[in-house]
């Protein structure tokens, strides 16, 4: 059976700007020593295996006790608690790589699921700023750092990140996370950010 999303998507993580993760493929240590991160999609379109998934939003957190490439990463999963109980199935699939795709690559670095929690979830995307809060779970925003081109973000490319190989730059605004144990308040504007458009499929 196959299946296909994709939207918007939005992050923030603990570590100063810019991540190092990426620009050493996951090998480099975080800049705090560990790394915390919210990793927030919206559906505009989407499908699995007969179920709709259109206008839905789920959040991946991770935390990592050191570099992401070496592994014992521990991952939560929101999901908008306006997904029944079918697609609520189908996007825990879809996100813990269970179902494929670009996040089953990201699976074997996994050492704990910490579960799953239902929340309304807010995605907002205007220009270079991105938002997403989460009721009381999670409350991200980022904006892109303007390029030669002021009206976009740089971006990087070529990039081993899971949700899309070209991102864009951001710096947090604010990142708070408090689920899964992950407990992180930031607002001081020098955190890492990332947004990209996205297409998955399986």
């Amino acid at each position: 059976m196959s299946w296909h999303i994709s939207g918007e998507y939005m992050e923030t993580c603990n570590c100063a700007y810019l991540c190092p993760c990426l620009s050493s493929n996951l090998a480099a240590r975080p800049t705090e020593g560990d790394c915390k991160a919210a990793v927030a999609m919206r559906i505009d379109r989407g499908e699995k295996d007969g179920t709709q998934l259109d206008g839905l939003s789920f959040i991946v957190m991770l935390q990592s006790p050191g570099p992401m490439g070496a592994g014992n990463i521990t991952v939560g999963l929101i999901v908008d608690e306006r997904a029944t109980d079918s697609q609520a199935e189908a996007i825990g699939a879809i996100a813990s790589g269970a179902a494929g795709g670009p996040m089953a690559a990201l699976a074997p670095l996994v050492g704990r699921m910490a579960g799953m929690e239902r929340s309304p979830i807010r995605f907002e995307a205007d220009r270079l700023t991105r938002a997403v809060r989460a009721g009381e779970l999670v409350d991200q925003a980022c904006e892109g750092v303007p390029g030669a081109n002021p009206e976009q973000a740089i971006s990087l490319e070529n990039t081993g990140h899971p949700v899309s190989s070209r991102v864009y730059l951001g710096k947090a605004t604010r990142s708070r996370f408090n689920v899964f144990g992950m407990d992180w308040n930031d607002s001081s504007g020098e955190r890492n950010g990332h947004f990209a458009p996205f297409a998955w499929s399986g």
